[in-house]
């Protein structure tokens, strides 16, 4: 077992009292099955990297493009472990670290094979645990389906099962269309007792209020009410996964299959992200990761997924490295950044985010020590405190 030190105490100690500014709201943007880079012998599904349905996302690690002036990108990010399909084992191992075993796309508590998991030791779990706000805005979620436009907040729900279908009157704001799509294979939160609330689709679940319709999300940035850490899946459409009815016209080019949901998904990062980045929360030192669930076709080297931080502290200008990442690093990254522990399931082997921003952004904590050496721990807490009371004492003198 393991223990993680106190974020501040440790990241004084190791920047020696300079007081770098380092990351404090945290949006991960969820994105579905393609790969970033990829085989010239595989077509479909099309990789991300200079496919011209995907001009967006391609200025943003174009270096000189103002997209790309805050952003920092991985060319190495891998599968988190082979044969870790389909999308819902991804999306449990963003929040635990490994896949718990889990290997399908079932729903939480469905009647067949419903997937909840009873562990407490999970990201979002250890936030709450330690007085720090998450929440999971979820696209088509606790909205009225007839117009597309959120419920009151007294009315929001757990969304523990899976939806689609066609609004009556209203229309997507990112796409146009008016189809909605709401897969909780998505929703990473929703799968362990401690953080879905038990199986509970009302209002009175103890978690509801976690839970919020991404429709939601503007006003909750205009208000500056977003929480510390917060997961964002767009709907089906929205995220690269499924092609709308018809396909998809982006920049006077019509789009259908798989170019079509490539497409959408671009134009659906081009709107949103600006959005976050125009936020009081983003401008203090927030921090945007654009993240892909699984590699097609293959877990091998070949193919890389596509892995996104746009932030004020990242080293920017598509600043990229060749350094292996996965899951587990955006995994081990959070809690170094929100200090929470234990490092949970593969967190503790992997390499943290920190080359991507800018040096003592992610406070240098010790991610994992024994909990035989507490005693060490604390031994070098007190001299990190020792040691900030002496720099303080001399800039004073």
């Amino acid at each position: 077992m393991f223990a993680v030190l106190g974020h501040g105490v440790l990241a004084a100690f190791f920047t020696l009292g300079a007081q770098a500014a380092t990351i404090q709201t945290v949006f991960v943007i969820a994105m579905e099955n393609h790969n970033w880079s990829q085989p010239a012998s595989q077509t479909s599904p099309g990789q991300i990297l200079n496919n011209p349905a995907a001009p967006y996302i391609n200025s943003l690690v174009t270096p000189g493009n103002p997209n790309a002036a805050q952003t920092s990108y991985a060319s190495n990010y891998r599968n988190a472990g082979t044969g870790i399909h389909p999308s819902e084992p991804n999306y449990i191992w963003a929040e635990a670290g490994s896949n718990l075993g889990v290997s399908n796309d079932n729903d939480p508590f469905a009647a067949s094979g419903g997937t909840n998991q009873s562990t407490t030791q999970s990201l979002s779990n250890l936030l709450q645990n330690s007085g720090q706000s998450w929440r999971s805005y979820q696209e088509d979620t606790d909205v009225n389906l007839a117009n597309n436009q959120p419920l009151q907040k007294s009315q929001y729900t757990v969304p523990l099962g899976s939806f689609s279908g066609t609004f009556t009157n209203g229309i997507n704001q990112y796409n146009g269309s008016n189809q909605y799509n709401y897969a909780a294979k998505h929703n990473p939160e929703v799968f362990f007792s401690s953080t879905n609330g038990g199986n509970d689709k009302t209002a009175s679940n103890p978690l509801a209020q976690n839970y919020a319709p991404l429709q939601q999300l503007a006003t909750d940035l205009a208000n500056n009410t977003v929480a510390q850490y917060n997961w964002i899946t767009p709907n089906q459409y929205n995220d690269m996964h499924s092609a709308l009815t018809g396909g998809f016209t982006y920049h006077g080019v019509h789009y259908t299959g798989d170019q079509a949901d490539i497409a959408q998904g671009d134009n659906f990062l081009s709107i949103l992200v600006p959005q976050i980045m125009a936020s009081q929360a983003y401008q203090n030192n927030g921090a945007i990761l654009i993240w892909w669930d699984e590699t097609e076709g293959g877990d091998d080297a070949s193919r890389t997924l596509g892995e996104i931080v746009i932030s004020p502290l990242a080293k920017g200008n598509a600043y990229t490295n060749n350094i292996l990442y996965t899951h587990s690093s955006d995994l081990r990254t959070m809690q170094e950044i929100y200090g929470v522990g234990p490092c949970v399931q593969d967190s503790c082997n992997a390499t943290d985010l920190s080359d991507l921003f800018r040096p003592g952004s992610i406070p240098l904590a010790i991610a994992a020590v024994p909990e035989s050496s507490t005693l060490s721990a604390l031994a070098l807490g007190l001299a990190a405190l020792s040691y900030i009371a002496v720099i303080r004492r001399r800039r004073l003198a």
